[in-house]
């Protein structure tokens, strides 16, 4: 009788596990990301949307949990302290910033995610992230960013002067992005953004 022990076949190897994208949305202060943002996400609707916590007060119009949490100054400092935060910033006197957990899990399930943050932000996760897509919002012109600022209504002239200011130095780093659009006619830029992010969802 032969002993001879039979060995089993080896699995076949697995394929190392999908992982989500990260998609980065950055734009000054008027240059339309906010509506540029929820019309690609009315068109994928397979994108998760990652809601940024925030210490500002709502604007009118703006729901907790959908357009931003909105927490205490004193909530997001304990969160800075306990390492809660993927990227954060102080904006306009404000603090800003991304849930770690939201991305992590997102990632870890293969669901593709979108973050609309601000410059600094967008540094913070390329340093964490660095296979994340990152994409800039430009308005046409500066002298278009001013109109559309003053058709806002929400600022007193101070507050304009600063937010004006930070979108040129913010529009200074536009190179440092992946991707640039130019949002002068809004279905064209919202038709470049799905475009883009479409592509790399095919990778």
């Amino acid at each position: 009788m032969d002993h001879t022990a039979t060995i089993p076949p080896a699995d076949p190897p697995q394929p190392p596990p999908l992982e989500g994208h990260i998609f980065v949305i950055s734009a000054p202060s008027g240059a339309g990301k906010t509506t540029l943002r929820r019309a690609a996400l009315n068109r994928l609707p397979d994108i998760m949307y990652s809601v940024s916590y925030t210490t500002r007060l709502p604007r009118p119009g703006e729901v907790d949990g959908r357009d931003y949490v909105f927490i205490s100054p004193a909530e997001f400092e304990e969160g800075i302290d306990a390492g809660r935060w993927a990227e954060w910033a102080q904006v306009h006197g404000n603090y800003y910033g991304t849930s770690a957990e939201v991305l992590h899990r997102a990632v870890a399930a293969s669901c593709d995610i979108l973050l609309d943050i601000d410059v600094q932000g967008a540094r913070q996760i390329r340093s964490r992230f660095p296979r994340c897509i990152t994409i800039f919002i430009m308005p046409p012109s500066l002298e278009a960013l001013m109109e559309r600022l003053q058709a806002r209504g929400t600022d007193d002239p101070g507050a304009m002067a600063l937010r004006f200011r930070n979108a040129r130095e913010e529009m200074a780093q536009k190179d440092a992005y992946d991707h640039v659009i130019v949002n002068d006619r809004l279905e064209t830029a919202v038709e470049e953004l799905i475009a883009v992010i479409e592509s790399h969802r095919k990778e």
